[in-house]
């Protein structure tokens, strides 16, 4: 699977110290398993010269206050709480002044952040994704891409599920719905 680079951005999902780090409030080890093939997808595309885009899931103390309906807080308990060492990314995935970091309050990336207005600044149309957790905000970033034209693909082998089920749901339903799914090794940048 072959990518241009001036019109492709990595997207790297969620790879936070709260979701891959044994002391996260959500870690899971898949998530863990998931930075180094993270890793290694970034170094490949910023060598190749395409976009690096890091989500961090952000949630003020009070934003689920005053919700009627959406409270991650009551479906996951408190996680990655503006200002917590859990927000920050694993160290192993260091921004670079040339990446653009999206901070996100729910599952899906694009909802109202920069990211849409970024990606279309910069003529991208391919976006490549791993990260974490599969069927949660990696699964509803993909999704909310595709349906803003984007073209999302899955990058299966370097993505972190609470379950292996959970992964394999995720990755059949964006192959069927909207989107592609790869494997690390399969990926070119030309």
């Amino acid at each position: 699977m072959e990518f241009e680079p001036a019109r492709t951005a990595l997207v790297v999902v969620d790879m936070q110290n709260g979701f891959c780090h044994p002391d996260g409030a959500l870690y899971a080890p898949d998530s863990e398993a998931a930075i180094e093939p993270c890793r290694a997808l970034v170094e490949r595309a910023r060598e190749a010269g395409a976009s690096v885009v890091f989500t961090r899931d952000v949630h003020p103390p009070e934003q689920f206050e005053d919700a009627h309906y959406y409270d991650e807080f009551d479906r996951w308990g408190e996680h990655v709480v503006e200002g917590s060492w859990e927000t920050e990314l694993v160290a192993q995935l260091e921004p670079t002044d040339d990446d653009l970091v999206v901070v996100k309050h729910t599952y899906d990336a694009f909802y109202e952040t920069q990211l849409e207005g970024w990606l279309d600044a910069h003529g991208i149309e391919d976006l490549v994704v791993c990260g974490t957790l599969a069927n949660v905000c990696v699964l509803h970033t993909a999704s909310s891409a595709g349906l803003r034209d984007f073209r999302p693909v899955l990058v299966e082998d370097a993505i972190g599920a609470i379950e292996d089920d959970h992964r394999e749901y995720a990755l059949d339903h964006a192959g069927w719905l909207f989107g592609e799914v790869t494997e690390r090794g399969e990926i070119t940048f030309a």
